[in-house]
């Protein structure tokens, strides 16, 4: 993972700059193990299909658990390394000036998007909690968590984009 290093030319960036990058490896820590897990469990679901000749029911709800926390932590771990959505052709034929506006509009929409994903996930968890998964003694909203929990780091790690963009420090620039 290409990591921004820092420099003495923002100090202040720097710390959040190295706060971000641990917190964004202990995400694609998560995911990866989130993957592994579902490999596991649709193994054992294989299994206990073909061989055991006995499904068991708790496998799907798991493995839509899994899943969701692999691409929610993915794709915010993706914003914090800037492989995600630009307007990266327009910003290059653009005069100087006006780069600047595109390179703060891709940040500015992840923003939005992290916080409106962080809190309607939040909310449909919260609505489906006493309600239980058939299958699989969790709760029925329990997918949202992760969502809410990647669309706000989406959210941390666009606005740290933003300010990057907004003090003159570039995604080529270290912080």
């Amino acid at each position: 993972m290409p990591h921004v290093h820092a420099a003495s030319s923002a100090p202040p960036l720097v710390g959040v700059q190295r706060a971000l990058d641990r917190l964004a490896s202990a995400a694609i820590a998560i995911a990866a193990a989130a993957l592994l897990a579902l490999v596991a469990v649709q193994g054992w679901q294989v299994f206990a299909r073909y061989v055991l000749n006995d499904s068991p029911s708790w496998t799907e709800p798991v493995t839509l658990l899994l899943l969701s926390t692999a691409m929610s932590l993915g794709a915010a771990c993706g914003v914090h390394e800037a492989r995600h959505f630009g307007f990266f052709l327009l910003a290059q034929r653009t005069p100087a000036a006006l780069r600047r506006v595109f390179e703060a509009i891709a940040p500015l929409v992840m923003l939005a998007l992290g916080v409106v994903l962080a809190g309607w996930s939040a909310v449909l968890l919260a609505d489906g909690l006493h309600i239980k998964t058939a299958g699989a003694p969790l709760p029925q909203s329990i997918n949202y968590a992760p969502l809410c929990l990647g669309g706000a780091l989406i959210a941390v790690f666009a606005l740290f984009r933003l300010v990057r963009v907004l003090v003159g420090v570039g995604q080529d620039k270290e912080a």
